[in-house]
């Protein structure tokens, strides 16, 4: 059986002694806990020193969670031939009441509407070669006050007429005489994108020479040249995917007229009839056609070409056809390489999943900000020293789960309260036999050789 205690001893480089140990109690307990994951229920199943107290000043006490995640993935999940991505996204917990620190009306695509309830951005570490998630930093995201009109305000064409005769006269139209055309390079970052760069910075300077990252990736919410250029300013190339109506255009290819300025504009992609020349793949898979193409190109709102990969899909039998289009700042980077780093970035939805399924993302009840901060780095820790103790497992069982070792360890907290209430304790390895066997009650996937 792991010793919780051994593993979580890197992190003695950046908690107390005090704070490991009531860690390894509160991790005992998540590890075994049914139902919902609160305070109360962790200190139920908790060991001797995990009691309900205990575990409410471990979630008062201010933690360095980006520290604690680092040593947690430098010591156990770092491994020296794989290729690593930094990824971003947005995760939702939906909360109700009024006082939760934090608490505000976010989008969820769950729901696919706003809902009420606390929203985090969080940074990890993508694993290229095994396809895993960690967390190195999550940090709430705090709603300002929203942008609304006046109260009363006239609305409509009326409004805006008499709005332009009362006050202002209309502005004209066209470019105003004079004005100089602006560098796009130089943009002015928004709080938010602020905000997301001030993440980054830190985590780039807390892995050091340790992990050498060239790329981040996000979702389709980044694919303006704001945020191209916010990643940009921290030394990284970023990957992401434009909107499928992006107006591209080809580097002009035509001869210098003699006059005025060279032309940088070619003719305009149409996803109906893209170029051959620049298809690089044309496959068929269950009578779906799925086209890649690959093409450096222009966008009008971006200073610099942008590396463009082209996903064209088309239902042979119906003839309809959708597409997707990712980018990148690099342009050495290969569509192969570009695609499975983008496919890759999924894995923080399943990160997420686990977090709110499993460890209590979705569960807390904490109102304060320290314990709302701790209790959500908390559940994202979990998943990643989950996959520190599914890995040897997976050995013998190469389809074991996170249900499978919740109920290999509420077996052995079965087992040993057992053995408490014999006259005589057996012998330490008689008694490691009787509790791996009664640990495999319970579990979905058996293994193949038993330990």
């Amino acid at each position: 059986m792991h010793d919780i205690m051994l593993i979580l001893s890197c992190l003695n480089q950046t908690l107390d002694k005090t704070s490991v140990r009531r860690l390894a109690r509160i991790v005992e307990g998540l590890l075994a806990v049914t139902g919902r994951v609160t305070m109360l229920g962790v200190s139920r199943w908790a060991e001797r020193g995990g009691s309900y107290r205990t575990i409410q000043r471990f979630f008062t006490t201010t933690i360095d969670w980006a520290q604690v995640h680092w040593w947690l993935i430098r010591t156990h999940l770092l491994g020296e031939d794989t290729e690593w991505l930094l990824a971003g996204d947005e995760v939702v917990v939906t909360k109700s009441g009024k006082q939760t620190y934090g608490l505000g009306r976010f989008f969820s695509s769950l729901y696919g509407k706003a809902v009420p309830g606390l929203c985090f951005l969080n940074l990890s570490l993508i694993n290229v070669n095994r396809g895993c998630s960690h967390t190195v930093r999550l940090e709430p995201i705090l709603k300002g006050p929203a942008d609304s009109s006046p109260k009363g305000q006239k609305t409509g064409n009326k409004a805006k007429a008499s709005h332009r005769t009362n006050a202002t006269p209309a502005k004209p139209k066209g470019r105003p005489k004079g004005s100089r055309n602006r560098n796009r390079r130089e943009v002015v970052l928004s709080p938010y994108l602020l905000f997301v760069q001030g993440i980054i910075r830190p985590v780039l300077a807390l892995l050091g020479q340790q992990i050498k990252l060239c790329y981040v990736v996000f979702d389709g919410a980044f694919g303006h040249n704001a945020a191209l250029q916010m990643v940009r300013q921290t030394g990284l190339e970023m990957i992401c995917k434009l909107q499928h109506n992006a107006a591209l255009y080809e580097p002009y290819r035509g001869a210098y007229s003699g006059r005025g300025p060279r032309r940088k504009y070619g003719d305009k992609l149409n996803y109906e009839q893209l170029p051959e020349r620049h298809l690089k793949q044309d496959s068929v898979r269950d009578h779906i056609r799925t086209l890649i193409y690959q093409l450096p190109v222009w966008h009008k709102l971006f200073p610099d070409r942008l590396n463009v990969v082209i996903l064209v899909k088309i239902n042979q039998r119906t003839q309809a056809r959708a597409h997707v289009i990712l980018f990148s700042s690099d342009l050495s980077l290969d569509y192969e390489r570009m695609i499975t780093f983008y496919r890759v970035r999924f894995q923080l939805e399943f990160q997420f999943r686990d977090a709110k399924q499993y460890w209590g993302l979705e569960d807390f009840m904490a109102v304060k900000q320290t314990p709302v901060y701790n209790s959500a780095n908390l559940a994202l820790f979990m998943v990643s020293l989950s996959q520190v103790l599914i890995r040897p497992l997976r050995e013998h069982c190469p389809a074991f789960s996170v249900l499978d070792l919740k109920a290999l360890f509420r077996g052995w907290k079965y087992a040993r309260e057992i053995l408490k209430y014999l006259p005589q304790m057996p012998q330490p390895i008689s008694m490691d036999s009787i509790a791996s066997q009664v640990a495999q009650l319970g579990r979905i996937n058996q293994p193949l050789v038993r330990a």
